[in-house]
C-alpha cells in the first residue's frame, strides 16, 4: 500500500511552535486595530481570470506558479497565489466602497504557490497583509510602511532594513520601458535565460533575479528615477519626508521592483538579514490602477504582504500567556460524575480543565497531569466528599491544601 504522506510544499503544523503562529495572529489584530482596519476573509480559490487581469497574465506567479484547474462545470479555477486581487474584487462586488468607511483592511490565511520548496517557502504558504482603498497620499503610503516596520519592530524582529522606490506611472513607465529594452537587449547574450525571456515579456523583473552576473550587468542598466513624470517625482519625495517625519530609517533603492505588475509609483520592502538571498520579510506598495483592472471605477489603493512563515522563523520565543490548567483527580470511577460536575463549573467560569476519564488510579491520573503541564490538582476522594472539601495540590511546588467547596470562588480569584 502506498504510504500517505502532506503533499511537497506543504506543513503540519502543531504544539510547541502552534504557539507562535497563534502569538502573531494575535498580534496582528491587535496592533492593526491602531489604524482602523478592518479583517475581510475570502475565498482560497477564485475564477483563474481575476489573477490573469489582477495580478497580470506576464507576471511569474501567473506565468508558473499557480495551481490552475477546471472545476464540473469546466470552468477554470484557481487557489489563490496572493490576496490583493481577491480583497479588490470583493470590494467591487458587495459594494462596500459605499457601505465601509475608512476602507481599510487586513487579512491572514493559506495562499498557494507552485514553487521550489526552503526554508521559509511552501507551495501552500501563509501571508497576512493590509490593504488601504481611496487615498491617493504620499502620506498614506508612509502610514501603512510605518505600520509594517513597527508591526516587526512590535513582535521583537530585529536587524531588518526597509528599501523603497517608485516605478513610476502608466504616463512616465513607457518610455523607462523602452530604453531598458533597449539596453537589455544590447546585454542579451550575458543574461540569464530567464532574464532573456523578461526582455519582452517583464523587463522590470530584471532588476529582481538572484543571478550575480546578472545583478552586475542590471546595475548599468537605466535608473526609472530618472525617467519619473512631475507628479511621481513629487509622490516619491512626499514619501520620502512622510517616512522621516514618521522616523522611519530607509534606503532609497532605484533597483527595487515588486513581482507583481499591478504596483505603480511607491514600491518597498522590509528584509532580514537571517534569510540568505531570500531576505525579504514583508513588501508592498500603491496599486492605483486595479480597480480600474478590474472593471471598476479608479480607486487609489496602496498596501503591503507578509509571509507568516519567514516571520516564523524570526521567533525565537514568545510570551506564554497560557492560563493555568486544573487536572481534576478522583479517588473511584464512583467519583466520576462529582469530578466532571466540578468541571462544570469551572468550565463555565472560564477556567481549562482537564479529566483523564479512562484512568485506573489516582497515580496514573498525576502522571497524566503532569503530561499535559497542569497547574493545580484538584482531589476528590471520600475524604473530601465527607467533609465537603476540595484538596487542591500545586503540582509545580507539590504543597497541598484543604479548602471548603463554598471558599472555592475565593481561592480561584486569588491565585488563578
Amino acid at each position: 500500500m502506498t504510504e500517505i504522506i502532506a503533499p511537497k510544499g506543504t506543513k503540519d503544523l502543531y504544539l510547541p511552535e502552534i504557539k507562535k503562529w497563534q502569538f502573531i495572529e494575535e498580534q496582528i489584530r491587535q496592533y492593526f486595530s491602531r489604524f482602523l482596519y478592518q479583517e475581510i476573509r475570502t475565498p482560497i480559490f477564485e475564477y483563474t481570470e481575476l489573477f490573469y487581469k489582477g495580478t497580470g497574465s506576464e507576471s511569474e506567479v501567473v506565468q508558473k506558479e499557480m495551481y490552475t484547474f477546471k472545476d464540473k462545470a469546466n470552468r477554470s479555477i484557481t487557489l489563490r497565489p496572493e490576496n490583493t486581487p481577491s480583497v479588490v474584487r470583493s470590494v467591487l462586488e458587495n459594494n462596500l466602497v459605499q457601505e465601509i468607511v475608512p476602507l481599510r483592511f487586513f487579512y491572514i490565511g493559506p495562499m498557494f504557490r507552485y514553487d521550489k520548496p526552503q526554508k521559509g517557502r511552501y507551495r501552500q504558504f501563509h501571508q497576512f497583509g493590509i490593504e488601504v482603498f481611496g487615498d491617493p497620499s504620499a502620506e498614506v503610503d508612509a502610514e501603512v510602511i510605518f505600520s509594517a516596520f513597527g508591526f516587526l519592530e512590535e513582535i521583537n524582529i530585529q536587524n531588518i532594513e526597509l528599501h523603497i522606490n517608485s516605478v513610476g506611472c502608466r504616463q512616465c513607465r513607457p518610455e523607462f520601458l523602452k530604453k531598458l529594452q533597449e539596453s537589455a537587449q544590447q546585454k542579451r547574450d550575458e543574461l540569464c535565460e530567464d532574464c532573456q525571456r523578461k526582455i519582452t515579456t517583464n523587463p522590470l523583473r530584471i532588476f529582481d533575479c538572484k543571478n550575480t552576473h546578472c545583478i552586475e550587468i542590471s546595475n548599468h542598466f537605466p535608473k526609472i528615477s530618472d525617467y519619473l513624470c512631475p507628479q511621481c517625482h513629487d509622490h516619491f519625495a512626499g514619501v520620502r519626508s512622510a517616512l522621516s517625519i514618521l522616523e522611519v530609517p530607509f534606503t532609497s533603492n532605484p533597483r527595487l521592483v515588486r513581482g507583481l505588475d499591478y504596483y505603480t509609483r511607491t514600491v518597498f520592502e522590509i528584509t532580514s538579514v537571517r534569510l540568505g538571498a531570500q531576505d525579504a520579510l514583508l513588501g508592498g506598495g500603491r496599486y492605483d490602477n486595479l480597480f480600474q483592472e478590474l472593471g471598476g471605477k479608479e480607486i487609489p489603493a496602496t498596501g503591503f504582504a507578509a509571509g507568516i512563515e519567514r516571520l516564523i522563523l524570526h521567533l525565537d520565543q514568545v510570551p506564554d500567556s497560557k492560563k493555568k490548567i486544573i487536572c481534576i483527580v478522583f479517588q473511584s470511577p464512583s467519583f466520576k460524575h462529582k469530578a466532571l460536575k466540578l468541571s462544570t463549573y469551572l468550565w463555565k467560569k472560564g477556567f481549562p480543565v482537564f479529566i483523564d476519564y479512562n484512568a485506573k488510579n489516582m497515580k496514573k491520573q498525576f502522571k497524566k497531569c503532569d503530561r499535559i503541564g497542569a497547574d493545580y490538582a484538584f482531589i476528590i476522594a471520600e475524604e473530601e466528599i465527607s467533609s465537603q472539601s476540595i484538596s487542591i495540590k500545586n503540582l509545580k511546588t507539590t504543597e497541598q491544601i484543604q479548602i471548603k467547596s463554598e471558599a472555592l470562588d475565593q481561592w480561584l480569584r486569588e491565585n488563578i
